[in-house]
């Protein structure tokens, strides 16, 4: 009782409540909140610290940055059955709501234009020519309902978006800063409130055991230089019964790849892949083809109930 007085205390406040509001519509820093919202940043960061404090916030620190967002999963009910009381024709959100728009449209602009001066706008389906339509075609039917989603490598935040009218809760992480920007910018609508991004580790997630229906490894085995750690950690997170799903090159002879792309696997073979998953504890069903320049395999597996 004590925790939901507190944090109705924290929500009851006019600017604290406009910031729950543009929470969901994805992850701010303070600083894009002073924007939007015309107020000092000492200001909004004592109303920010309030919120996060008392649970209604998270707060991620990637570097030197530091992103504010509505907590994922069951921590976030409160938040978001306050914010889906706020009336919609407010004129003060109705603001907010446009500064918002506006703000992110920058952002989106300056990662984008970020990432060309690094040399990596670039999406790998493509730069391979691969059929990303079917494969993700392929992932869909894979996956009619994800519930609780975690993407591993999210990269620019694709497989969020295409999963998003599927899951209850989803969680992209990736190494990259860079690729975060955009993934942040991408899942910045209101259709994407339930889905977050952060900077984490592959080999060590911040995560809880067993915390995860579902989770997808896209694009991402053939760059580890451990691949079986990284499907062992993954698995850690996902709650028995739950499914992994690992999309990645079938095993192929473009040595060319290792070179140009970075590339520290040449694909894999339905028997490698087969033996990585079960030497993680997980039960490997039936892989799904899609061809293309280079065969892109879809191996689904489930960690088997308790």
């Amino acid at each position: 009782m004590d925790q939901l007085l507190a944090s109705l205390r924290a929500a009851a406040e006019p600017t604290r409540l406009r910031l729950l509001a543009l929470a969901a519509r994805g992850a701010f820093c303070v600083m894009e909140f002073t924007e939007i919202l015309g107020q000092s940043q000492p200001r909004l960061s004592r109303h920010l610290k309030l919120l996060c404090e008392c649970g209604l916030l998270d707060r991620v620190r990637e570097g030197t940055n530091v992103w504010f967002a509505l907590p994922t999963g069951s921590d976030g009910d409160l938040a978001r059955e306050l914010i889906a009381r706020l009336p919609a024709d407010d004129p003060t959100l109705e603001s907010d709501r446009r500064q918002a728009a506006r703000v992110l449209a920058e952002r989106a602009r300056e990662a984008s234009e970020s990432f060309r001066r690094k040399g990596a706008d670039w999406d790998e389906m493509r730069a391979l020519e691969l059929p990303a339509h079917d494969v993700e075609q392929a992932l869909l039917a894979l996956i009619p309902n994800a519930g609780q989603l975690l993407d591993v490598g999210t990269g620019t935040g694709r497989v969020l978006e295409l999963l998003a009218p599927r899951v209850r809760q989803a969680l992209g992480v990736d190494a990259s800063k860079a690729m975060l920007a955009l993934a942040r910018s991408r899942l910045s609508g209101e259709a994407f409130a339930h889905c977050a991004v952060r900077q984490a580790d592959m080999y060590r997630l911040p995560l809880a055991n067993a915390s995860f229906d579902t989770a997808v490894l896209q694009m991402v085995l053939h760059y580890a230089e451990d691949p079986a750690g990284v499907v062992a950690e993954t698995v850690r997170v996902l709650r028995p019964g739950g499914r992994l799903i690992v999309i990645d090159l079938a095993a192929h002879n473009r040595t060319d790849l290792a070179a140009k792309l970075a590339h520290r696997w040449p694909g894999f073979s339905d028997t490698a892949m087969r033996d990585l998953l079960a030497a993680a504890g997980l039960r490997s069903a039936e892989p799904v083809t899609v061809t293309g320049p280079l065969d892109v395999r879809l191996w689904p597996a489930e960690r088997p109930p308790v």
